[in-house]
């Protein structure tokens, strides 16, 4: 943990970009958000984040990724090798690793991709409401040059009430390529709003 908070801490040193984090989070368990996500270096940063603050932190990657001769680099990053065909068995694999007591902090970016959507993946949502975890929003702001943790909140399962959070939240973050960056907003919402009531299972959890 020391050699990655020095290695962090030198990045930072001679990186352009400034680590501001306002938050630390202190339960050993939670997701974190990272967005806008709209580039490569989106991981750098946030892994550049988690080590400098020396939080123990996973992430999903696709499984392909997982393949010789690179996959144990992933997997010493903190990396989940994960079948994107089947999203409710990654909110179901995750969820059970906590509930067992393994800790560790799930980095998620939930807009999905590095290019412009139109709504986030609700995986995220969905693990933390059903695991009990705080979530913590990290960001990436090109117009200040910082990024880094910024709040944390326990969200109520109330899918617009929560959302609303993110989105005050992220409205004056512009990501590292802010024409890519995805609005802050959920499939669910809508349909949540036409049932006049919560989403609907079978959600699009990735």
């Amino acid at each position: 943990m020391r050699i990655r908070r020095g290695i962090a801490r030198l990045g930072w040193k001679i990186s352009p970009w400034t680590h501001r984090s306002t938050v630390v989070p202190t339960d050993g368990v939670g997701v974190l958000i990272g967005a806008p996500h709209t580039s490569n270096w989106d991981f750098i940063l946030m892994l550049g984040i988690a080590w400098d603050l020396g939080l123990k932190v996973k992430y999903l990657g696709k499984h392909t990724l997982f393949k010789p001769p690179f996959g144990w680099v992933m997997r010493l990053l903190g990396g989940i090798p994960v079948d994107r065909s089947n999203p409710a068995g990654i909110v179901t694999d995750i969820v059970d690793r906590v509930r067992s007591g393994e800790g560790f902090y799930l980095v998620v970016t939930p807009e999905g991709t590095r290019s412009s959507g139109r709504y986030w993946k609700s995986g995220f949502h969905r693990i933390a409401v059903e695991a009990g975890l705080p979530i913590t929003l990290g960001y990436v702001d090109r117009d200040t040059m910082t990024t880094g943790l910024g709040m944390t909140f326990v969200p109520t399962g109330d899918v617009r009430k929560d959302m609303d959070v993110v989105r005050e939240f992220y409205q004056d973050k512009s990501g590292f390529r802010p024409e890519f960056r995805t609005e802050p907003r959920l499939r669910e919402e809508e349909r949540a709003e036409g049932d006049g009531g919560s989403p609907a299972e079978g959600s699009d959890q990735r």
